[in-house]
């Protein structure tokens, strides 16, 4: 799952579609991408996952800003061109060792929507990773009862499962829900693991010097973790894998991801297609380059101080050493 933790710019429309288990919370209008794309009318789409902005009129210009690669988040008014004053906001990322910064905008300047959604859907994200991430030694256990998760539901509770990550191993309890699996140990409810159906990679029931062992692999991407558990008798741990199969596979058609968000608004229309009826078109690197460059971020959100373009007839800010005005007004480069 990438949309979460990745930081996109000019991305296909066919990734800007909602993955399975994303829905579209929020559907801003008129919003200008005021770093990347200033003067552009565009639309912030918010999701459980993401935030995605694009033109509308040039949707292949687009951004997808996950809330995983979220450092700050925050909201400033601002003077615009026009001698008006306009709340922006301000998101910090980090993402593969490089810091990128947005800024967006509201055009419409007669509207009273603002960006609660944004951050109180991140707010949500944040609060909510027990769902989506591999968590060992935390305080799910309370006399030996499994906390539930909202929408948790408990499928199998197995004492007297072996915990093989030890030389000698650790006796437990096994316990199956229909977004996680748990194991605590039982002279030890601290010592335990919560490990979601998000982040397995795969399960397999193979032979070990314990004998048949459940061996569950976490992704790449959230830790690599082996994991191997002996359940007494053999038959019940066939019957155990199965049963975790099944459910894993239907946990992969309809994803619970945890975060919800309630509107202080009118709930917002759920189109068929977040991205509508746009015609993709293909571009070649060569039309639009390096425009991830224009969000490096220079350790603050201060704008450089503007200075006049005589070409544009107006105020500018300053752009960055070894670009010109000229260069990043042009749609499409003149070579």
């Amino acid at each position: 799952m990438w949309q979460d933790n990745s930081v996109k710019f000019d991305i296909g429309l066919s990734q800007m579609e909602l993955r399975s288990g994303e829905h579209l919370i929020d559907k801003l209008e008129l919003i200008e991408d005021t770093k990347g794309n200033a003067g552009d009318r565009g639309r912030l789409l918010v999701t459980n996952l993401r935030l995605m902005w694009h033109s509308i009129a040039y949707p292949r210009i687009n951004l997808s800003i996950g809330f995983n690669t979220f450092v700050t988040i925050t909201t400033k008014v601002i003077n615009t061109l026009y001698g008006s004053t306009n709340q922006a906001l301000y998101i910090l990322t980090s993402f593969k060792n490089c810091r990128y910064e947005f800024v967006f905008s509201n055009l419409d300047t007669r509207s009273s929507r603002h960006y609660t959604s944004v951050m109180g859907v991140h707010r949500a994200y944040i609060s909510s990773k027990i769902y989506r991430e591999i968590k060992l030694r935390v305080g799910i256990i309370n006399d030996k009862r499994l906390t539930l998760l909202p929408q948790e539901i408990i499928n199998e509770t197995l004492p007297g499962v072996w915990n093989l990550s030890t030389e000698q191993g650790n006796v437990g309890t096994f316990i199956v829900t229909n977004i996680r699996i748990v194991w605590y140990a039982e002279m030890n409810q601290q010592f335990n693991v919560s490990m979601p159906y998000l982040t397995i990679a795969n399960m397999n029931v193979r032979n070990s010097k314990f004998g048949p062992t459940l061996v569950i692999n976490s992704t790449e991407a959230s830790g690599s973790y082996i994991l191997g558990f002996r359940v007494d008798p053999v038959s019940k741990l066939y019957s155990l894998h199965k049963e975790l199969t099944s459910l894993y596979a239907a946990y992969n058609k309809s994803p619970i991801l945890g975060i919800e968000y309630t509107f202080e608004h009118q709930s917002v229309p759920q189109p068929e297609s977040i991205t509508e009826k746009f015609t993709e078109i293909e571009s070649c690197e060569d039309e639009i380059s390096n425009a991830f460059n224009m969000y490096f971020s220079e350790g603050g959100v201060n704008q450089r101080k503007p200075i006049l373009a005589t070409n544009l007839g107006l105020a500018a800010e300053e752009p960055r050493e070894g670009s010109t005005l000229e260069t990043l007004w042009e749609l499409l480069p003149s070579k």
